[in-house]
């Protein structure tokens, strides 16, 4: 059966994060001024075959867990449906 995972990576809120003070700084320079606390981050998209969807959110956590992030700086979320 196919599965269908949509997959958010982001940095620990304890670390800094360079991309997104460099967009909060630049949002300002063009009179946004009421935008803050901007953190860039990934999103991720994919198909899998899986027997149940048990199967499926455990080849997805494998994916995150060993590939997809960076477990030191960054922690995920997915979603998954049919």
């Amino acid at each position: 059966m196919k599965y269908f995972a949509s997959i958010n990576i982001m940095p620990h809120k304890e670390l800094l994060d360079p991309q997104g003070k460099t967009v909060e700084k630049n949002l300002k320079n063009i009179d946004l001024n009421d935008i803050e606390n901007v953190r860039i981050g990934k999103h991720i998209e994919l198909t899998l075959d899986a027997t149940s969807e048990s199967e499926a959110h455990q080849k997805v956590e494998i994916a995150c867990q060993k590939l997809l992030a960076n477990l030191i700086m960054e922690n995920y979320s997915f979603t998954i449906r049919q």
